[in-house]
């Protein structure tokens, strides 16, 4: 949710702007990206910095696909990539 605060990128010294971005995460060597979440974004580089709502959100649904990815790849099933949508 944007509030009237506008975060400063700190390297650029640059008000971030509030849209529409892409959140990815890599661990083990499973990459987890969350498309069209909105937060706060450098314009310079692109960097990103969200809520801590949406944080604590992708904290738990970032734990639970690498759970189930990480299942998948220990039975080495051969598809790669999923793509998973909640509508």
């Amino acid at each position: 949710m944007k509030s009237n605060f506008i975060p400063t990128c700190g390297e650029h010294n640059q008000p971030k702007q509030w849209q529409m971005t892409t959140f990815e995460y890599v661990e083990e060597g499973i990459s987890v990206r969350v498309p069209n979440i909105y937060g706060w974004v450098c314009p310079e580089n692109g960097e990103a910095s969200f809520t801590p709502e949406t944080v604590d959100e992708l904290i738990l649904t970032v734990r639970d696909l690498l759970e189930i990815a990480k299942r998948a790849k220990s039975r080495r099933a051969h598809p790669t990539e999923f793509i998973v949508t909640v509508s």
